[in-house]
Protein backbone atom coordinates (compact mmCIF):
# COMPACT_ATOMS: atom_id res chain seq x y z
CA UNK A 1 0.00 0.00 0.00
CA UNK A 2 1.06 3.86 -0.79
CA UNK A 3 0.44 6.97 1.17
CA UNK A 4 0.70 10.04 -0.53
CA UNK A 5 3.30 12.71 1.57
CA UNK A 6 4.39 15.20 -1.22
CA UNK A 7 1.90 15.19 -4.10
CA UNK A 8 3.93 11.56 -5.19
CA UNK A 9 3.21 7.79 -4.21
CA UNK A 10 5.77 7.01 -1.46
CA UNK A 11 6.07 3.21 0.74
CA UNK A 12 4.11 3.49 4.23
CA UNK A 13 7.32 2.62 5.32
CA UNK A 14 9.23 6.15 3.81
CA UNK A 15 6.08 7.98 5.64
CA UNK A 16 6.91 6.34 9.26
CA UNK A 17 10.36 7.46 8.53
CA UNK A 18 9.31 10.94 8.19
CA UNK A 19 7.07 11.33 10.91
CA UNK A 20 10.26 9.96 12.65
CA UNK A 21 12.58 12.49 11.56
CA UNK A 22 9.63 15.21 12.29
CA UNK A 23 9.59 14.26 16.08
CA UNK A 24 12.71 13.53 16.77
CA UNK A 25 14.26 17.18 14.78
CA UNK A 26 15.15 17.58 11.18
CA UNK A 27 18.37 19.14 9.59
CA UNK A 28 16.69 19.72 6.32
CA UNK A 29 17.21 22.82 4.07
CA UNK A 30 13.45 23.61 3.81
CA UNK A 31 14.21 26.32 1.45
CA UNK A 32 15.00 23.16 -1.11
CA UNK A 33 13.11 20.52 0.62
CA UNK A 34 10.01 18.94 -1.30
CA UNK A 35 7.21 21.55 -0.04
CA UNK A 36 4.46 19.17 0.89
CA UNK A 37 7.33 17.06 3.04
CA UNK A 38 8.79 20.28 4.42
CA UNK A 39 5.16 20.96 5.41
CA UNK A 40 4.49 18.24 7.11
CA UNK A 41 8.34 18.27 9.21
CA UNK A 42 7.25 21.42 10.48
CA UNK A 43 3.55 20.95 11.07
CA UNK A 44 3.91 17.43 12.91
CA UNK A 45 6.14 18.80 16.12
CA UNK A 46 3.55 22.11 16.37
CA UNK A 47 0.66 20.17 16.16
CA UNK A 48 1.73 17.80 18.76
CA UNK A 49 2.77 20.19 20.72
CA UNK A 50 0.08 22.44 20.28
CA UNK A 51 -2.06 19.64 21.55
CA UNK A 52 0.14 19.12 24.75
CA UNK A 53 -0.92 22.88 25.12
CA UNK A 54 -5.00 22.16 24.38
CA UNK A 55 -4.62 19.04 26.38
CA UNK A 56 -3.57 20.72 29.71
CA UNK A 57 -6.44 23.28 29.36
CA UNK A 58 -9.34 20.45 28.37
CA UNK A 59 -8.13 18.77 31.97
CA UNK A 60 -7.07 22.29 34.07
CA UNK A 61 -10.77 23.31 32.87
CA UNK A 62 -12.22 19.63 33.82
CA UNK A 63 -11.21 19.58 37.31
CA UNK A 64 -11.90 23.62 37.94
CA UNK A 65 -15.45 22.49 36.45
CA UNK A 66 -15.90 20.33 39.38
CA UNK A 67 -15.45 23.21 42.10
CA UNK A 68 -18.09 25.55 40.46
CA UNK A 69 -19.29 28.10 38.35
CA UNK A 70 -17.95 30.69 39.87
CA UNK A 71 -14.61 28.75 39.50
CA UNK A 72 -14.67 28.49 36.04
CA UNK A 73 -16.07 31.71 35.35
CA UNK A 74 -12.63 33.12 37.07
CA UNK A 75 -10.90 31.02 34.91
CA UNK A 76 -12.53 32.29 31.61
CA UNK A 77 -12.25 35.63 32.87
CA UNK A 78 -8.28 35.50 33.63
CA UNK A 79 -7.61 33.81 30.72
CA UNK A 80 -9.47 36.69 28.56
CA UNK A 81 -7.45 39.52 30.33
CA UNK A 82 -4.34 36.79 29.80
CA UNK A 83 -5.02 37.11 26.01
CA UNK A 84 -3.10 40.73 26.23
CA UNK A 85 -0.22 39.24 28.06
CA UNK A 86 0.02 36.62 24.74
CA UNK A 87 -0.79 39.62 22.35
CA UNK A 88 2.72 41.02 23.82
CA UNK A 89 4.30 37.84 23.70
CA UNK A 90 3.38 36.67 20.29
CA UNK A 91 3.69 39.95 18.73
CA UNK A 92 7.48 39.83 19.53
CA UNK A 93 7.56 36.12 19.01
CA UNK A 94 6.39 36.93 15.36
CA UNK A 95 9.21 39.56 15.20
CA UNK A 96 11.93 36.99 16.23
CA UNK A 97 10.21 33.49 13.55
CA UNK A 98 10.14 35.96 11.06
CA UNK A 99 13.93 37.95 11.50
CA UNK A 100 15.55 34.48 12.16
CA UNK A 101 13.91 32.40 9.24
CA UNK A 102 14.69 35.41 6.76
CA UNK A 103 18.50 35.58 8.03
CA UNK A 104 18.55 31.07 7.94
CA UNK A 105 17.37 31.55 4.54
CA UNK A 106 20.37 34.12 3.75
CA UNK A 107 22.57 31.92 5.23
CA UNK A 108 23.74 34.26 8.29
CA UNK A 109 23.78 32.25 11.45
CA UNK A 110 25.20 34.97 13.57
CA UNK A 111 22.87 37.21 12.33
CA UNK A 112 19.95 34.66 13.61
CA UNK A 113 21.26 34.63 16.77
CA UNK A 114 21.55 38.18 17.09
CA UNK A 115 17.99 38.57 16.46
CA UNK A 116 17.51 36.03 18.89
CA UNK A 117 19.19 37.85 21.39
CA UNK A 118 17.42 41.36 20.83
CA UNK A 119 14.01 39.70 21.21
CA UNK A 120 14.72 37.94 24.36
CA UNK A 121 15.76 41.76 25.95
CA UNK A 122 12.70 42.88 24.31
CA UNK A 123 10.60 40.06 26.04
CA UNK A 124 12.11 40.85 29.51
CA UNK A 125 11.40 44.58 29.19
CA UNK A 126 7.39 43.79 28.30
CA UNK A 127 7.38 41.15 31.06
CA UNK A 128 8.25 43.20 33.74
CA UNK A 129 6.21 45.63 33.05
CA UNK A 130 2.74 43.73 32.66
CA UNK A 131 3.37 41.52 35.58
CA UNK A 132 3.99 44.61 37.96
CA UNK A 133 0.95 46.27 36.37
CA UNK A 134 -1.24 42.72 37.10
CA UNK A 135 -0.09 42.08 40.79
CA UNK A 136 -1.49 45.62 41.61
CA UNK A 137 -4.54 45.77 39.65
CA UNK A 138 -6.12 42.30 39.60
CA UNK A 139 -9.25 42.77 41.77
CA UNK A 140 -9.61 45.79 39.80
CA UNK A 141 -9.59 44.26 36.18
CA UNK A 142 -12.06 41.59 36.98
CA UNK A 143 -14.59 43.52 38.58
CA UNK A 144 -13.81 45.78 35.00
CA UNK A 145 -14.60 42.51 33.31
CA UNK A 146 -18.14 42.65 34.84
CA UNK A 147 -17.49 39.76 37.05
CA UNK A 148 -19.84 39.16 40.22
CA UNK A 149 -18.23 39.87 43.53
CA UNK A 150 -18.44 35.92 44.50
CA UNK A 151 -16.11 35.62 41.48
CA UNK A 152 -13.34 38.48 42.58
CA UNK A 153 -13.99 36.99 45.85
CA UNK A 154 -13.10 33.79 44.98
CA UNK A 155 -10.39 34.48 42.10
CA UNK A 156 -8.49 37.40 42.90
CA UNK A 157 -5.37 35.58 43.86
CA UNK A 158 -5.82 33.25 41.34
CA UNK A 159 -5.37 36.20 38.64
CA UNK A 160 -2.51 37.71 40.28
CA UNK A 161 -0.69 34.55 40.18
CA UNK A 162 -1.23 34.29 36.65
CA UNK A 163 -1.10 37.72 35.33
CA UNK A 164 2.34 38.22 37.79
CA UNK A 165 3.71 35.23 36.28
CA UNK A 166 3.68 36.67 32.69
CA UNK A 167 7.92 36.32 32.50
CA UNK A 168 7.22 32.78 32.11
CA UNK A 169 4.82 33.06 29.39
CA UNK A 170 7.19 35.61 27.53
CA UNK A 171 10.24 33.96 27.61
CA UNK A 172 8.06 29.98 26.40
CA UNK A 173 6.51 31.96 23.49
CA UNK A 174 10.04 33.81 22.86
CA UNK A 175 12.40 30.87 23.18
CA UNK A 176 9.94 28.54 21.07
CA UNK A 177 9.71 31.55 18.41
CA UNK A 178 13.39 31.46 17.98
CA UNK A 179 13.57 27.65 17.11
CA UNK A 180 10.71 27.79 14.68
CA UNK A 181 12.33 30.30 12.87
CA UNK A 182 15.71 27.97 12.76
CA UNK A 183 13.69 25.55 12.07
CA UNK A 184 13.63 23.46 14.76
CA UNK A 185 10.08 22.82 15.75
CA UNK A 186 11.32 19.53 17.19
CA UNK A 187 12.31 21.06 20.10
CA UNK A 188 9.66 24.20 20.97
CA UNK A 189 7.68 20.54 20.20
CA UNK A 190 9.14 18.66 23.49
CA UNK A 191 9.34 22.08 25.14
CA UNK A 192 5.91 22.31 25.26
CA UNK A 193 5.29 19.24 26.11
CA UNK A 194 7.29 18.80 29.73
CA UNK A 195 5.83 22.20 30.58
CA UNK A 196 2.33 20.80 29.77
CA UNK A 197 2.79 17.56 31.64
CA UNK A 198 3.69 19.20 34.56
CA UNK A 199 0.57 21.72 34.45
CA UNK A 200 -1.52 18.30 34.26
CA UNK A 201 0.10 16.47 37.06
CA UNK A 202 0.27 19.43 39.30
CA UNK A 203 -2.99 20.67 38.40
CA UNK A 204 -5.41 18.57 39.88
CA UNK A 205 -2.99 18.06 42.91
CA UNK A 206 -2.71 21.92 44.01
CA UNK A 207 -6.31 22.40 43.40
CA UNK A 208 -7.86 19.25 45.33
CA UNK A 209 -5.01 19.05 47.76
CA UNK A 210 -3.72 15.47 46.89
CA UNK A 211 -0.59 13.55 48.67
CA UNK A 212 1.38 16.24 50.34
CA UNK A 213 0.06 19.11 48.01
CA UNK A 214 -2.24 21.93 50.14
CA UNK A 215 -5.47 22.18 49.09
CA UNK A 216 -5.78 25.94 47.01
CA UNK A 217 -8.78 25.32 44.86
CA UNK A 218 -8.89 27.10 41.71
CA UNK A 219 -5.67 29.03 43.11
CA UNK A 220 -3.99 25.99 42.65
CA UNK A 221 -4.62 26.34 38.88
CA UNK A 222 -2.62 28.86 38.88
CA UNK A 223 0.25 27.68 40.55
CA UNK A 224 0.28 24.45 38.57
CA UNK A 225 0.47 26.36 35.75
CA UNK A 226 3.16 28.84 36.30
CA UNK A 227 5.64 26.55 37.56
CA UNK A 228 5.02 24.21 34.60
CA UNK A 229 5.44 27.53 32.40
CA UNK A 230 8.76 27.63 34.33
CA UNK A 231 10.48 24.61 34.03
CA UNK A 232 9.43 24.49 30.49
CA UNK A 233 11.06 27.66 29.95
CA UNK A 234 13.97 26.59 31.98
CA UNK A 235 14.46 23.58 29.68
CA UNK A 236 14.22 25.65 26.48
CA UNK A 237 16.95 28.30 28.09
CA UNK A 238 18.90 25.04 28.36
CA UNK A 239 18.60 23.63 24.89
CA UNK A 240 19.05 26.99 23.27
CA UNK A 241 22.71 28.26 24.94
CA UNK A 242 23.95 24.65 25.73
CA UNK A 243 22.55 22.39 22.90
CA UNK A 244 23.64 21.09 20.03
CA UNK A 245 20.64 23.13 17.79
CA UNK A 246 20.56 25.09 14.53
CA UNK A 247 20.93 28.56 16.33
CA UNK A 248 24.05 28.78 18.94
CA UNK A 249 24.55 31.56 20.69
CA UNK A 250 27.76 33.15 21.71
CA UNK A 251 28.55 35.89 23.94
CA UNK A 252 29.01 38.74 21.63
CA UNK A 253 25.34 37.69 20.30
CA UNK A 254 24.43 39.69 23.41
CA UNK A 255 26.47 42.94 22.30
CA UNK A 256 23.17 45.34 22.22
CA UNK A 257 22.57 46.63 18.96
CA UNK A 258 20.09 49.12 18.72
CA UNK A 259 19.96 49.11 14.87
CA UNK A 260 18.51 45.63 15.57
CA UNK A 261 16.56 46.64 17.85
CA UNK A 262 14.75 49.25 16.18
CA UNK A 263 14.81 46.53 13.49
CA UNK A 264 12.85 43.66 15.73
CA UNK A 265 10.27 46.55 17.34
CA UNK A 266 8.96 47.71 13.75
CA UNK A 267 8.22 44.23 12.90
CA UNK A 268 7.31 43.07 16.11
CA UNK A 269 4.95 46.48 17.41
CA UNK A 270 2.19 46.11 14.67
CA UNK A 271 2.42 42.13 15.13
CA UNK A 272 1.71 43.58 19.01
CA UNK A 273 -0.91 45.47 18.01
CA UNK A 274 -2.03 43.17 16.07
CA UNK A 275 -2.46 40.38 18.44
CA UNK A 276 -3.68 43.20 21.16
CA UNK A 277 -6.82 43.59 18.81
CA UNK A 278 -7.60 40.11 18.29
CA UNK A 279 -7.19 39.08 21.75
CA UNK A 280 -8.85 42.42 23.12
CA UNK A 281 -11.57 41.63 20.78
CA UNK A 282 -12.29 37.75 22.85
CA UNK A 283 -12.02 40.23 25.88
CA UNK A 284 -14.90 42.40 24.54
CA UNK A 285 -16.96 39.27 23.57
CA UNK A 286 -16.38 37.80 26.89
CA UNK A 287 -18.17 41.57 28.66
CA UNK A 288 -21.22 40.64 26.18
CA UNK A 289 -21.29 36.77 27.51
CA UNK A 290 -21.13 38.42 31.48
CA UNK A 291 -24.16 40.22 30.74
CA UNK A 292 -26.57 37.29 30.52
CA UNK A 293 -24.73 35.48 34.14
CA UNK A 294 -22.10 33.35 35.28
CA UNK A 295 -23.29 30.09 33.99
CA UNK A 296 -23.45 31.96 30.30
CA UNK A 297 -19.94 32.17 30.86
CA UNK A 298 -18.34 29.03 31.79
CA UNK A 299 -20.46 27.14 28.87
CA UNK A 300 -19.10 29.65 26.34
CA UNK A 301 -15.21 28.93 28.20
CA UNK A 302 -16.10 25.27 28.22
CA UNK A 303 -16.89 25.63 24.10
CA UNK A 304 -14.12 28.04 23.29
CA UNK A 305 -11.95 25.73 25.03
CA UNK A 306 -12.88 22.62 22.82
CA UNK A 307 -12.88 24.95 19.84
CA UNK A 308 -9.26 25.73 20.50
CA UNK A 309 -8.06 21.65 20.54
CA UNK A 310 -10.08 21.51 17.70
CA UNK A 311 -7.91 24.04 15.93
CA UNK A 312 -4.48 22.41 16.65
CA UNK A 313 -4.08 21.34 13.16
CA UNK A 314 -4.67 24.68 12.05
CA UNK A 315 -1.46 26.67 14.52
CA UNK A 316 0.90 23.39 13.25
CA UNK A 317 -0.22 24.19 9.16
CA UNK A 318 0.07 28.12 10.18
CA UNK A 319 3.44 28.02 11.94
CA UNK A 320 4.65 25.47 9.30
CA UNK A 321 3.75 28.13 6.66
CA UNK A 322 5.53 30.86 8.38
CA UNK A 323 8.50 29.51 8.79
CA UNK A 324 8.54 28.46 4.91
CA UNK A 325 7.77 31.87 3.72
CA UNK A 326 10.41 33.23 6.06
CA UNK A 327 13.72 31.00 5.08
CA UNK A 328 12.24 31.25 1.22
CA UNK A 329 11.92 34.60 0.93
CA UNK A 330 15.54 35.22 2.87
CA UNK A 331 16.94 32.88 -0.06
CA UNK A 332 15.70 34.67 -2.76
CA UNK A 333 12.80 32.24 -3.70
CA UNK A 334 9.13 34.60 -3.17
CA UNK A 335 7.09 32.03 -5.92
CA UNK A 336 8.46 28.77 -3.54
CA UNK A 337 7.22 31.17 -0.62
CA UNK A 338 3.66 31.00 -2.11
CA UNK A 339 3.29 27.82 -3.27
CA UNK A 340 4.17 26.61 0.05
CA UNK A 341 1.34 29.06 1.47
CA UNK A 342 -1.26 27.89 -0.58
CA UNK A 343 -0.46 24.19 -0.19
CA UNK A 344 -0.74 24.53 3.61
CA UNK A 345 -3.91 26.15 3.04
CA UNK A 346 -5.40 23.33 1.18
CA UNK A 347 -4.27 20.78 4.00
CA UNK A 348 -6.04 22.51 6.50
CA UNK A 349 -9.23 23.20 5.11
CA UNK A 350 -9.50 19.36 4.54
CA UNK A 351 -8.66 18.46 7.93
CA UNK A 352 -10.61 21.48 9.59
CA UNK A 353 -13.81 20.67 8.00
CA UNK A 354 -14.19 17.19 8.71
CA UNK A 355 -13.63 18.28 12.45
CA UNK A 356 -16.43 21.22 11.97
CA UNK A 357 -18.33 18.66 11.12
CA UNK A 358 -18.08 16.26 13.93
CA UNK A 359 -18.32 18.94 16.31
CA UNK A 360 -21.50 19.99 14.65
CA UNK A 361 -23.10 16.61 14.91
CA UNK A 362 -21.37 15.79 18.88
CA UNK A 363 -21.76 18.63 20.33
CA UNK A 364 -24.03 18.39 22.82
CA UNK A 365 -21.98 15.03 23.89
CA UNK A 366 -18.80 16.58 24.15
CA UNK A 367 -19.83 19.90 26.33
CA UNK A 368 -21.62 16.64 28.74
CA UNK A 369 -18.39 15.49 29.36
CA UNK A 370 -17.55 18.93 31.03
CA UNK A 371 -20.48 19.42 33.04
CA UNK A 372 -23.53 18.63 34.62
CA UNK A 373 -25.11 21.71 35.00
CA UNK A 374 -28.33 21.99 32.84
CA UNK A 375 -27.70 25.97 31.77
CA UNK A 376 -24.18 25.67 31.63
CA UNK A 377 -24.40 22.40 29.05
CA UNK A 378 -26.72 24.37 27.00
CA UNK A 379 -24.64 27.09 26.57
CA UNK A 380 -21.90 24.94 26.34
CA UNK A 381 -23.04 23.01 23.38
CA UNK A 382 -24.63 26.14 21.30
CA UNK A 383 -20.96 27.96 21.24
CA UNK A 384 -19.35 24.58 20.47
CA UNK A 385 -21.77 23.76 17.70
CA UNK A 386 -21.97 27.37 16.37
CA UNK A 387 -18.60 28.10 15.86
CA UNK A 388 -17.85 25.24 14.64
CA UNK A 389 -19.82 25.92 11.56
CA UNK A 390 -17.24 28.47 10.52
CA UNK A 391 -14.38 25.91 10.27
CA UNK A 392 -13.82 26.02 6.92
CA UNK A 393 -13.17 29.67 7.04
CA UNK A 394 -10.98 29.28 9.57
CA UNK A 395 -8.67 26.84 8.52
CA UNK A 396 -8.25 29.43 5.39
CA UNK A 397 -7.98 32.53 6.99
CA UNK A 398 -5.42 31.41 9.89
CA UNK A 399 -2.78 30.00 7.45
CA UNK A 400 -3.34 33.30 5.42
CA UNK A 401 -2.60 35.95 8.32
CA UNK A 402 0.04 33.93 9.71
CA UNK A 403 2.04 34.12 6.42
CA UNK A 404 2.00 37.57 5.91
CA UNK A 405 3.53 37.38 9.46
CA UNK A 406 6.16 34.90 8.35
CA UNK A 407 7.07 37.74 5.53
CA UNK A 408 7.64 40.47 8.06
CA UNK A 409 4.63 42.10 6.32
CA UNK A 410 2.95 42.21 10.42
CA UNK A 411 0.96 46.12 9.55
CA UNK A 412 -1.40 44.12 6.94
CA UNK A 413 -2.98 41.24 9.10
CA UNK A 414 -3.30 44.40 12.14
CA UNK A 415 -5.65 46.41 9.70
CA UNK A 416 -7.37 43.12 8.93
CA UNK A 417 -7.87 42.50 12.03
CA UNK A 418 -8.90 45.97 13.71
CA UNK A 419 -11.53 46.03 10.87
CA UNK A 420 -12.89 42.78 11.34
CA UNK A 421 -13.01 42.39 14.93
CA UNK A 422 -13.52 45.71 16.10
CA UNK A 423 -15.40 47.64 13.75
CA UNK A 424 -17.32 44.85 12.56
CA UNK A 425 -17.48 41.94 14.96
CA UNK A 426 -17.63 43.59 18.57
CA UNK A 427 -21.22 45.84 17.21
CA UNK A 428 -22.35 42.69 16.05
CA UNK A 429 -22.00 40.76 18.49
CA UNK A 430 -23.50 43.20 20.35
CA UNK A 431 -26.51 43.73 17.97
CA UNK A 432 -26.83 40.30 17.78
CA UNK A 433 -27.21 39.62 21.61
CA UNK A 434 -29.07 42.87 23.09
CA UNK A 435 -30.62 44.53 20.10
CA UNK A 436 -32.62 41.15 18.46
CA UNK A 437 -32.00 39.56 21.69
CA UNK A 438 -30.37 36.91 20.80
CA UNK A 439 -29.03 36.63 24.20
CA UNK A 440 -25.01 34.77 24.53
CA UNK A 441 -25.72 33.00 21.22
CA UNK A 442 -25.89 36.07 19.22
CA UNK A 443 -22.20 36.29 20.43
CA UNK A 444 -21.14 32.90 19.01
CA UNK A 445 -22.53 33.61 15.72
CA UNK A 446 -20.56 37.05 15.89
CA UNK A 447 -17.46 35.03 16.27
CA UNK A 448 -18.24 32.68 13.14
CA UNK A 449 -19.52 35.31 10.93
CA UNK A 450 -16.50 37.72 11.59
CA UNK A 451 -13.80 34.84 10.91
CA UNK A 452 -15.28 34.21 7.62
CA UNK A 453 -15.00 37.57 6.63
CA UNK A 454 -11.36 37.53 7.76
CA UNK A 455 -10.66 34.53 5.62
CA UNK A 456 -12.52 36.40 2.59
CA UNK A 457 -10.33 39.72 3.12
CA UNK A 458 -7.28 37.77 3.83
CA UNK A 459 -6.99 35.88 0.55
CA UNK A 460 -8.03 39.00 -1.47
CA UNK A 461 -5.16 40.73 -0.09
CA UNK A 462 -2.74 37.78 -0.16
CA UNK A 463 -3.05 37.02 -3.63
CA UNK A 464 -1.71 40.62 -4.35
CA UNK A 465 1.59 39.67 -3.61
CA UNK A 466 3.07 42.68 -2.08
CA UNK A 467 4.19 40.66 1.67
CA UNK A 468 6.75 39.48 -1.06
CA UNK A 469 8.76 42.21 -0.96
CA UNK A 470 8.71 43.07 2.61
CA UNK A 471 12.27 43.69 4.11
CA UNK A 472 13.35 42.75 7.42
Amino acid sequence: MSTNVNGTEVSKRSLFSVIREAISGSDRDFTTAPLGTAIFLLAVPMIVEMFAESLFAIVDIFFVAHIGADAVAVVGITESMMFLVYSVAIGIAVGATATVARRFGEGDLDGAARTATHAMYLGLAASTVLGVIGLIFAADFLRLMGAEESVVATGTTFTQIMLGGDMVVLALFLLNAIFRGAGDAAIAMRVLWLANILNIILGPCFILGLGPFPELGVTGAAVGTVIGRFCGALYAAYCLFFGDRRIKIRAEHWRVDRSLLWRLVKVSAPAVLQFFVQTASWIGLVRVVTGFGTTAVAGYQIGIRMVMFALLPSIGLANAAATLVGQNLGAGKPDRAEEAVWKAVFYNVIVQTAIGIIFVIFAGSIASVFTTEPEVHAYATDALRVIAYGFFFYAVGMVLETAFNGAGDTMTPTYIALGVFWLFEIPLAYFLAYYLELGAHGAFWAITIAFSVLAVVSAAIFKRGKWKLKVV
